[in-house]
């Protein structure tokens, strides 16, 4: 897994416009959640959310139990400060995944977009999968983008796992149902293309 380092160094040297997972808008996320069903009171986690602007777009729309974790306290500080007087409405946490110590079924919906594919060891992998099975309440979602199987093979410089969809569920196993799996061609501020699988599932067991 990348470092904590890595990532204070990645937020602090650049902008978080600067960086090729940047998203204006979270659409794709913004509509798979949407089609959860779940009530604008429903519990939201944003797993890797950091800098990005998903927490701007579920706020607009009227969500009004976020939490955003990431390894990079210097990425939570740029969203709160982008979001300004808002930020107080939403729940930052500052952490490592596999490690942090979340509350039992404390989420309806958990969303990671660019962070599994990070975990490039069994061990890495069966600790997120264990925090997700921890933390989600029994039916709720889960919302995993990835790079898809003809995505790019590295990213900030570092390996990472590609996925088809039905591959990615198979890391996640029979607690959970794939409802949907989608293909996203992200437009980078660079000019140049990168591929993503989003699965979205839902948790049926403790």
């Amino acid at each position: 897994m990348q470092s904590k380092e890595h990532w204070e160094q990645v937020y602090t040297t650049k902008s978080e416009n600067d960086v090729s997972w940047f998203q204006e808008h979270a659409g794709q996320s913004v509509d798979l959640i949407a089609r959860t069903g779940v009530s604008k009171g429903a519990s939201i986690i944003d797993v890797g959310g950091g800098a990005s602007t998903l927490v701007d777009d579920l706020l607009a729309n009227g969500y009004q139990r976020v939490s955003v974790l990431d390894l990079s306290e210097a990425a939570l500080a740029a969203s709160r400060a982008r979001l300004g007087d808002r930020a107080s409405g939403v729940s930052w946490l500052a952490g490592d995944i596999t490690k942090a110590e979340l509350a039992r079924h404390a989420y309806d919906v958990w969303h990671d977009r660019a962070v599994f594919h990070f975990f490039t060891t069994r061990e890495e992998r069966e600790a997120y999968v264990n925090a997700v099975l921890r933390a989600v309440k029994p039916g709720g979602h889960v919302i995993v983008a990835t790079f898809a199987e003809d995505g790019p093979e590295k990213c900030s410089g570092l390996p990472v796992m590609r996925y088809s969809g039905d591959g990615l569920h198979a890391e996640f196993g029979a607690p959970f149902t794939l409802l949907q799996q989608e293909r996203e061609e992200h437009q980078t501020p660079f000019g140049t293309v990168q591929k993503f699988i989003y699965c979205l599932c839902r948790k049926e067991s403790n």
